[in-house]
């Protein structure tokens, strides 16, 4: 009995390491698709203004907001404007009396309050899945040909990889995180070979599996991304070796 003890401890030891090798090596699995997260929060309330020809004064009224602490991105609208978002209010009056106060401080001029029934996410449930997925898409093809720049938009034009996929999902009601990490952690892994439209798709570039990359896929073995300072937001193949060998996961928040 004292002899077969140290042994039996010896095994448990193992076990336990076991277990704790495999849960850090498995999170960054190529093709693991076992975790499953909570879905993503809806957007509130949030506020809508201007309408620029161009992008250069979205992007400032952006950074004037930001610096007010307020989370703001601009899109291209369908009337080829620029306009500028901000804010996540639970309410309706909330996001007006917000608006207001910015207004007679002259920060911004006219506001529209974009009501959580606007979004794309909010007729998912009318007209599928599949809708909210081409919505998304759609939003991602709107940024084509808009100047990358590493931390965000700035006096530059341009954004960087994760906050050009945030950025895509709030448009359309979904709050993802801001960072590429934060946005791997909240999706549920999709192997390559599932891949769907609206899906993130995660890459290291630096090697050592480390998430450092993230598009949004469209469908065909292809992706929208912003690849690097100095260049233009683009569609990529999944299939060009370069991607191909840092891929990581895909990860889906539908």
């Amino acid at each position: 009995m004292n002899n077969s003890l140290p042994k039996i401890i010896l095994i448990f030891v193992i076990f336990l390491l076991f277990l704790s090798c495999s849960s850090r090596t498995t999170r960054l699995a190529p093709e693991s698709t076992a975790q499953k997260n909570k879905p993503l929060e809806l957007m509130g309330y949030t506020i809508q203004v201007g309408a620029f020809a161009k992008v250069e004064n979205a992007v400032r009224l952006t950074e004037t907001l930001k610096k007010r602490d307020l989370n703001a991105t601009y899109f291209k609208a369908a009337d080829g404007l620029f306009k500028v978002r901000f804010g996540n209010f639970s309410t309706k009056e909330n996001a007006r009396l917000r608006a207001q106060n910015l207004k007679e401080a002259h920060v911004i001029q006219e506001f529209y309050i974009v009501k959580p029934e606007d979004y794309s996410v909010a007729r998912q449930k009318q007209y599928g899945t599949s809708y909210l997925r081409d919505a998304l898409v759609k939003t991602a093809r709107d940024f084509i040909g808009v100047p990358y720049l590493w931390g965000g938009a700035s006096s530059e034009t341009g954004f960087d990889c994760s906050g050009l996929t945030m950025t895509v999902y709030q448009l359309n009601g979904l709050n993802l995180p801001r960072h590429s990490s934060g946005q791997y952690e909240a999706g549920s892994p999709v192997a390559r070979s599932e891949l769907q439209k609206g899906d993130l798709v995660f890459f290291a570039l630096s090697g050592k599996r480390k998430v450092s990359h993230v598009g949004i896929y469209i469908g065909d073995g292809k992706f929208i991304h912003a690849p690097s300072h100095g260049k233009k937001i683009s569609v990529e193949h999944l299939s060009t070796p370069y991607f191909a060998k840092r891929f990581v996961i895909g990860q889906s928040y539908l």
